[in-house]
């Protein structure tokens, strides 16, 4: 006997009933959003404190009146914005932390201009993180901060923390955080220096568009978008799924450029060499050992991450010279360790126990 013919007629009714007005709504309000304005995103005041180049740093205003004595510094990836760790109130791993005590600092990036093609691995580990760290010792008093980072921005504070081992970094907080990139499947698919000639597109370019940068997701999963979409549509009465999905969409659709030596670097040392964990990457003439790091570290992984594999993630337990290690893996994707209801509730409270008992 199928499902149908189990149902009571008043069962049947009531699930066409729902389906009807689902249609409906999906009509009425499909119409709403191809003419609505970009949603807002952003939910806690901020400050700009320092500026050099391309970098930004934010400070957050605080909303408790103690705060812990350890400031938190968060890298965003180079490649994006900021605004994804504060999306929207209840969704904003910033309001999470500030609420829970915590005085909150985020490196972002601006486009880089022409003239900054240059920009290298080094500027951003040996130029900006530290600039930045100096300026919040300087505003907080603090010498010590736990530096955090997103993706690309975890790796760089990886580097930063390797290079400067025992100076100015308390604890290493990582999210989605690629430290293997053999393990990189999408990337290594895409960069394959068989067919890929990144010379000729970075000395030709100079700034790296985002198109080709978004180019490498849609070749990896080219039915990913499409999906998306049909997603959506299927969800489009559902107003609180509509909200989220427009501001996940606003952040992917400004991806921003990024300087093409940068951009070469990445590619060369890391993605093709895996310089960074066969402990051959040198900057500055000093190679980035990560034995050489000892702080505290706390690697949160995404169990289904397309983009930063567990694999690629995991080296850090190994090859630190931590002992005070504490590793997460969390259900969800690569974006669901930062943002969304969903890491409110599972995540970030074992990010503050964690972070708690090593801030004072």
């Amino acid at each position: 006997m199928s499902e149908a013919e189990q149902l009571s007629p008043e069962a049947v009714a009531e699930r066409v009933r729902r389906e009807i007005d689902r249609a409906m709504k999906r009509n009425i309000k499909g119409l709403d959003f191809l003419t609505a304005p970009r949603q807002d995103v952003g939910a806690m005041a901020k400050e700009l404190v320092h500026r050099e180049g391309t970098a930004m740093l934010y400070r957050y205003r605080p909303v408790m009146d103690e705060i812990y004595r350890v400031p938190l510094l968060i890298v965003s990836p180079p490649s994006n914005k900021g605004y994804i760790f504060d999306l929207a109130p209840g969704q904003s791993m910033v309001e999470y932390l500030l609420g829970r005590g915590y005085d909150v600092f985020n490196l972002d990036w601006a486009p880089p201009r022409r003239d900054e093609a240059h920009l290298g691995l080094g500027d951003y580990v040996d130029r900006f993180i530290p600039d930045c760290l100096a300026t919040i010792a300087r505003i907080t008093g603090e010498s010590e901060v736990s530096l955090s980072g997103y993706c690309m921005g975890g790796t760089l504070a990886t580097i930063h923390a390797a290079l400067h081992a025992g100076n100015g970094v308390r604890n290493l907080v990582l999210f989605a955080t690629p430290v293997d990139f053999t393990h990189m499947h999408l990337f290594q698919k895409w960069s394959d220096r068989r067919h890929f000639d990144l010379d000729e597109v970075v000395d030709k370019l100079g700034i790296i568009p985002p198109e080709i940068m978004m180019g490498a997701f849609d070749l990896a999963r080219p039915a990913n978008r499409t999906a998306g979409r049909m997603h959506l549509w299927t969800n489009m009465w559902n107003d609180e799924f509509v909200r989220s999905y427009r501001m996940f969409d606003r952040w992917a659709a400004e991806t921003l450029p990024v300087p093409g030596e940068y951009f070469r670097e990445q590619i060369r040392y890391l993605m093709w060499d895996n310089a960074l964990h066969e402990g051959t990457l040198e900057i500055g003439g000093r190679k980035a050992l990560l034995s050489a790091i000892k702080v505290p570290i706390l690697n949160i992984i995404a169990q289904h991450d397309h983009v930063v594999s567990l694999e690629a993630a995991r080296p850090l337990r190994d090859r630190t010279g931590c002992t005070d290690y504490h590793e997460i893996v969390s259900k969800g994707g690569h974006v669901s360790l930062v943002a969304g209801p969903a890491a409110l509730r599972r995540l970030w409270p074992h990010i503050d126990g964690w972070l708690a008992e090593r801030s004072v």
